[in-house]
């Protein structure tokens, strides 16, 4: 993901978190967001793309042949090429997700340190090791490269993900939240990835909530509220 992006969506939800009247839509309301967790997490952020990130951005751009299409591409195809790259990572990261869960040695070496909070608010997004950065952005690059989408279409697919990933980890369920919009429950949204943050072992889709059905572990709002309850308690 582009540090550009980064400096959009985080400020976004860092701001609206300091309203106090957003504060109800929060969803675990007696958390709080201390200043030693923004910082660890700035660090860790800094750290990954200044590290890694912008070297190997930079060898991407120095290696990779630019082509720029005479025309655009219609709004259908571009939405196409969007969704389609969505469905794919949705699929890689659910199974990358699934097997970092299920091996030990996986887990408390590379993933681990993205569950150092419970409770998610923006910056939690990219508090990841190196290799879970890398391994996801790897998976966006080749699912371009797959799919052949135009460069507009990997313009707007690189950002709708970074909103995605941001809004799942804001630990906010707006009325304007992305899975309100789509029908049947088949999106997950910011409620879903919260959950996996609180009980770990369920919920592993970035997105899409199929695979979670497919797999048996998913989990929804009410069983959420439930364990909620039973830690105040």
């Amino acid at each position: 993901m582009k540090v550009s992006q980064i400096s959009i969506h985080f400020p976004c939800y860092a701001f609206l978190s300091m309203l106090s009247f957003i504060h109800r839509f929060k969803i675990q309301p007696h958390s709080k967001v201390t200043w030693e967790m923004t910082l660890r997490c700035l660090y860790k952020i800094l750290h990954n793309h200044f590290c890694f990130i912008f070297p190997l951005s930079v060898l991407h751009w120095y290696w990779r042949s630019v082509s720029s299409p005479p025309l655009a591409p219609d709004i259908w195809s571009v939405f196409k090429d969007v969704l389609a790259s969505l469905l794919l990572f949705d699929a890689q990261y659910f199974l990358w997700h699934l097997l970092h869960h299920k091996v030990s040695w996986l887990y408390f070496t590379f993933h681990k340190e993205h569950h150092l909070f419970t409770s998610t608010f923006s910056l939690t997004t990219e508090h990841t090791s190196a290799w879970e950065m890398l391994s996801l952005s790897f998976f966006t690059t080749l699912n371009v490269a797959l799919l052949g989408c135009h460069p507009l279409a990997e313009m707007l697919l690189y950002v709708t993900h970074m909103y995605l990933s941001v809004e799942a980890h804001s630990g906010y369920e707006f009325p304007w939240s992305p899975h309100r919009m789509v029908p049947f429950g088949l999106y997950g949204g910011a409620r879903h990835h919260d959950l996996h943050h609180f009980k770990s072992k369920v919920n592993y889709a970035p997105y899409f909530t199929h695979w979670d059905k497919l797999f048996g572990s998913l989990q929804g709002e009410n069983m959420q509220r439930k364990t909620k309850t039973l830690k105040q308690l």
